[in-house]
C-alpha cells in the first residue's frame, strides 16, 4: 500500500478528495493527514495574500478568524471532515492536529509510518512562497521523500 502524509491547513473539498485519492489511479493509498490550526503569526501574512488575490473583504475579515486555543475545536472539525471524505473514498486514512513545530512532526511522521510522499494542498501563500518559506519548500529540505505541492479548492 502506498502511503501519503496530506499537510492540509483548510478541509478537503469534494474536489480535492477526488484529486487526492485519483494520483495514483487503482493503487491503495493511505492517508495521514497532519492539519495545523490558525496561529496569530499568519494574520499578516494571511491578510497580504488575501489583497493580492484582490480578495478584500477577506482580508478585512482576517482579525475575526480564530486563532491559538479558539482554533482547536474548528480544526478537529475540520480534519474529522476530511478524514471522513477520504474514507467515504475508500481510502485509509488516519489524522492529528499539529499545533506546533509542524515540520518537525511531518518529518517524524514520514520516519514513522515509512511514507512514500508528502502532499501539501495549501491555499496560494505569495509572499511565502516568493521567500520559499511555505509549507513545501521548507518540507523539500527536511523529509527523505518527494513533495507535491497541490492548490486546495473552496467549495
Amino acid at each position: 500500500m502506498f502511503t501519503s502524509v496530506l499537510m492540509i491547513e483548510q478541509p478537503l473539498t469534494a474536489v480535492d478528495v477526488d484529486f487526492v485519492t485519483t494520483l495514483h489511479g487503482d493503487d491503495a493509498v493511505s492517508f495521514i493527514v497532519l492539519m495545523q490550526p490558525r496561529g496569530d503569526q499568519d494574520r499578516l501574512l494571511r491578510a497580504i495574500d488575501d489583497v493580492a488575490l484582490g480578495e478584500l473583504p477577506e482580508a478585512v475579515r482576517e482579525g475575526d478568524e480564530p486563532e491559538g486555543e479558539a482554533a482547536l475545536a474548528p480544526a478537529a472539525h475540520a480534519l474529522a471532515h476530511s478524514l471522513n471524505a477520504l474514507r467515504a473514498k475508500g481510502a485509509k486514512a488516519v489524522g492529528q492536529l499539529v499545533e506546533d513545530h509542524p515540520l518537525d512532526r511531518l518529518k517524524s511522521v514520514v520516519e514513522e509510518h515509512g511514507a512514500d510522499e508528502v502532499i501539501v494542498l495549501t491555499a496560494p501563500h505569495f509572499v511565502e512562497e516568493f521567500f520559499h518559506r511555505d509549507w513545501a519548500s521548507r518540507a523539500r529540505h527536511k523529509v527523505g521523500v518527494p513533495v507535491l505541492k497541490l492548490f486546495a479548492h473552496n467549495e
